[in-house]
């Protein structure tokens, strides 16, 4: 049977690490999990009892397909509280996780052909997705000097109908700041691209909060999920923001492509929106993880390091130890038992020589997986003493 063109997109390497460690784990290996950015822990208590509740209330069927008018309503106050920034939830639109807003928001935006700009490293779906859809990904190199964000400069005079953004970023962590989120917001206008921003992990912050598009235009795409802060990311429920006049165009499409987001996980999901200690409970454990991850990779001999302003990865550049990530990936995995991801994943040109760490899971995994590391790199030569 043929395939069509559009179907020939690249695998998902974290998604083939995953299976490597499952197999391994099948084989009788303990293995730490350093290369999924999944949470560790599970919905907030709260969400699975409302859910539990609306169910013995009676069958849960299609919703409207721009979602629960109260979890948009809800959505619509949390820019408020996190943000001051006062949203119509008329705007808001309830989504199968950040993936189907993706799928929402270039459909909506591109025709065949368009070309997308993209920060690389960056989430790799972007491109895969772009690619099905007969878009053009064009990766946009980011410099060290920018915390591996874009900036202006590089796409000028590049000619792109959309421009998708990240912060804080997968794989880096790193954010933009209100001066940087406004020069691209306004350099992407200037030449008629649309802009899509990425915030789905907004919530997981360190120092200094994550900013939105939002406060600064209302003419773009704002892209978020359960998934991360919230700890839902099975559920499969997200949203978009998007300009007034753009909602029915995105209604129609959603219609057609999912009916609607799952009923029962909006119900978790609105629930979710008030557990407020238990969410912060959990950033605590990342703040902690973070802090041995940022203390143990230099010891392990991982020191090209930039410390992450938010979500949970380091990335790493590897290029003193190896100029084959994918190799050495799956050498630390059989000989450490500890699963990372290469940076093929998220820079096709450059990820040969880069790592993403993970620490969204329990801090005694995050600690004995940096324990096995010390272990392994001594073992190899890397460094010359186990601190």
């Amino acid at each position: 049977m043929r395939n069509s063109t559009r179907s020939g997109v690249d695998p998902f390497i974290v998604m083939d690490v995953m299976e490597a460690a499952r197999k391994a784990e099948e084989a009788g290996r303990h293995v730490i999990h350093m290369e999924v950015g999944q949470p560790g822990t599970g919905a907030p208590k709260e969400a699975v009892k409302a859910l539990a509740q609306a169910m013995e209330q009676g069958p849960l069927g299609y919703t409207v397909a721009l979602g629960l008018p109260a979890l948009r309503k809800r959505i619509a106050r949390l820019y408020g509280e996190w943000y001051n920034v006062d949203l119509n939830p008329e705007r808001v639109v309830i989504t199968p996780g950040s993936s189907g807003g993706f799928l929402l928001a270039f459909t909506a935006l591109f025709d065949s052909g368009d070309r997308v700009g993209i920060g690389a490293p960056g989430y790799p779906s972007y491109r895969q997705i772009l690619k099905a859809l007969g878009l053009v990904p064009v990766d946009l190199p980011t410099a060290p000097e920018n915390r591996l964000q874009p900036v202006p400069a590089d796409f000028a005079g590049i000619d792109l109908q959309g421009l998708m953004v990240a912060s804080p970023a997968n794989p880096t962590g790193t954010m933009l700041d209100h001066a940087a989120m406004h020069a691209l917001i306004g350099a992407a206008q200037e030449q008629g691209a649309s802009f899509i921003s990425d915030e789905i992990y907004h919530g997981l912050e360190y120092e200094a909060k994550a900013v939105t598009a939002l406060e600064l235009t209302n003419e773009c795409y704002v892209i978020n999920s359960f998934s991360k802060y919230f700890s839902m990311t099975g559920w499969r429920v997200g949203w978009m923001v998007v300009p007034e006049d753009q909602v029915r165009v995105v209604e129609r499409i959603a219609q057609n492509m999912f009916i609607c987001a799952p009923h029962a996980s909006q119900v978790a999901a609105l629930a979710a929106m008030d557990c407020e200690d238990e969410l912060q409970a959990n950033l605590d454990v990342y703040r902690q993880n973070r802090a041995l991850m940022l203390d143990g990779l230099p010891k392990a001999g991982f020191t090209n390091i930039a410390p992450p302003d938010g979500a949970f990865y380091v990335y790493a550049d590897v290029s003193d130890l190896t100029n084959d990530s994918r190799a050495f990936a799956s050498e630390i995995l059989e000989k450490a038992g500890v699963a990372v991801t290469p940076g093929l994943d998220f820079d096709p040109q450059r990820g040969h020589t880069t790592l993403r760490f993970s620490y969204a899971r329990a801090t005694a995994d995050i600690q004995d997986g940096l324990d096995r590391l010390r272990c392994f790199m001594f073992e190899k030569g890397a460094i010359t003493e186990q601190v």
